[in-house]
């Protein structure tokens, strides 16, 4: 039993990463499970599922058994005892994996129909957009597109004038400062002449004086 159990767990795990990965092999997987879950199929699966659970409850039963079993005197279990024990236990976990496992293939089944179906309604539905688009809208888009192909043209042309007005007030600005420095030195030049201009008036003022006064 153990070696079945281990081949349908092998079987399961190779059906799994056939629906994992888009190959030619998964577009059969999913043709068997779609004829598996038709007719009679569905009621045949619920039947083995259960089939299985049954044992598998029936084992985890004979495994409490034997640990309930055990004398006072001798705690461990006997040497069958193990052997049973070892045995049952494997035979309940191979049993509770194929049932997941059978599990993860109906959800995966599922998930990947749900998926292209979901696509397939997206594509017929651009199809029917496109389809429904008839000459007088493409037009009136057309003349859309091109009245924002005009307004970006307007906008690039009042881009570039103000750019260059930025250019020129900026030259502007700059020619300006350079005229107000040269006036600022001729300023300050002025300013020490007539500063000189002072000292040499006073200078003259003061010998001519001193002249008078001599005489």
């Amino acid at each position: 039993m153990i070696q079945l159990l281990f081949s349908v767990i092998l079987l399961e795990a190779a059906v799994i990463v056939s629906l994992l990965f888009k190959t030619p092999l998964r577009q059969l997987v999913l043709m068997g499970l779609d004829c598996l879950k038709q007719g009679r199929g569905p009621i045949v699966v619920k039947t083995v599922c259960a089939t299985i659970l049954v044992v598998l409850l029936t084992t985890v039963n004979s495994i409490l058994q034997i640990t309930r079993h055990r004398d006072d005197e001798t705690p461990d279990l006997t040497p069958t005892d193990q052997v049973l024990f070892s045995k049952h236990l494997l035979e309940a976990s191979l049993m509770g994996f194929i049932l997941f496992l059978a599990l993860m293939i109906d959800r995966l089944h599922h998930y990947i129909r749900e998926l292209g179906l979901r696509r397939k309604t997206m594509e017929a539905t651009r199809k029917n957009a496109v389809r429904l688009a008839g000459p007088e809208e493409i037009k009136a888009r057309e003349q859309q597109v091109e009245t924002f192909k005009e307004m970006i043209r307007q906008l690039e042309d009042e881009l570039e004038g103000k750019t260059k007005e930025a250019h020129s007030s900026e030259a502007t600005v700059q020619a300006l400062r350079k005229q107000t420095e040269g006036l600022l030195i001729e300023y300050d030049r002025l300013v020490a002449e007539n500063q000189s201009l002072r000292s040499q008036v006073q200078s003259a003022d003061q010998g001519h004086f001193a002249v008078k006064k001599d005489s």
